[in-house]
């Protein structure tokens, strides 16, 4: 299927939804409370831009949200590679450090909110730190993974010429994991963007997360979605810078 084919037909799916909350919100067909009307929508985004939300400017929430969550994918990338390559290369540094990397991954973030606080108090270090240990923990499993898949026919290959253990690893166990790594690196991209909710739930008064959460507690319906359109927006914009990144790092991907 061609790119363009692709968008249109997304095109047209997002114009289907778009029109069904149209013709529901015109209609009536749900309380506004539950699903405020499009037009009510873009009046509440309007004062939203204009006076922001709580006295804090739209744009410096957003910019909070991004702020954080983009210094904890960087530490996550920065720190999760390197481990992640290591426990895929040498069997002794997996075994000793994936049963707390198995155990701490699937483990609800929420359960870990009482503790970093009481460890890390209520600060913006606490809310880097769970946002850093929902990506981190994913990029470490991704990267090991990616690894351990390299076809085998290639290292042996490599060692028969005569390479060196560097050699091996700069030319071809890391050039033939990196598609998978950066599979793995979106999915943990987009786990630590959900988890920013929970980050901002500690003691923050700014934010993209906080204003949903702030916003729910007085039944402003039509600001927790407007919150709502701006993560998912804010996110799928991450996502696609990404992919533009792994098209100029890894060219051959999907070429194998």
């Amino acid at each position: 299927m061609s790119n363009t084919r692709k968008l249109l037909i997304s095109a047209v799916a997002v114009g289907l939804v778009i029109l069904l909350w149209f013709v529901t919100g015109h209609y009536q067909l749900m309380s506004r409370l539950l699903l405020p009307p499009l037009g009510e929508i873009a009046a509440t985004a309007e004062e939203l831009w204009t006076d922001g939300y709580v006295h804090v400017p739209l744009w410096q929430h957003i910019a909070m949200s991004l702020g954080r969550a983009l210094a904890a994918f960087a530490a996550a990338i920065v720190s999760g590679v390197p481990i992640g390559l290591l426990m895929g290369m040498f069997p002794g540094v997996n075994a000793a450090l994936d049963p707390f990397v198995q155990f701490l991954r699937p483990l609800p973030k929420l359960a870990l909110i009482p503790l970093i606080i009481v460890w890390f108090g209520i600060g913006e270090l606490s809310k880097f730190l769970l946002i850093y240990l929902a990506t981190v923990l994913t990029i470490i499993v991704a990267a090991a993974a990616a690894v351990m898949n390299v076809k085998q026919g290639r290292i042996r290959a490599a060692e028969a010429l005569g390479v060196s253990k560097y050699q091996l690893f700069r030319y071809v166990i890391f050039p033939s994991a990196l598609p998978e790594l950066f599979i793995g690196v979106r999915m943990a991209i987009g786990i630590g963007w959900t988890t920013l909710i929970a980050a901002e739930m500690i003691a923050s008064s700014s934010g993209l997360g906080w204003m949903v959460i702030n916003a729910s507690s007085y039944l402003r319906t039509d600001v927790v979605m407007i919150g709502i359109l701006l993560l998912g927006l804010t996110g799928y914009a991450l996502d696609l810078a990404l992919v533009a990144v792994q098209r100029v790092a890894v060219p051959w991907m999907g070429k194998d």
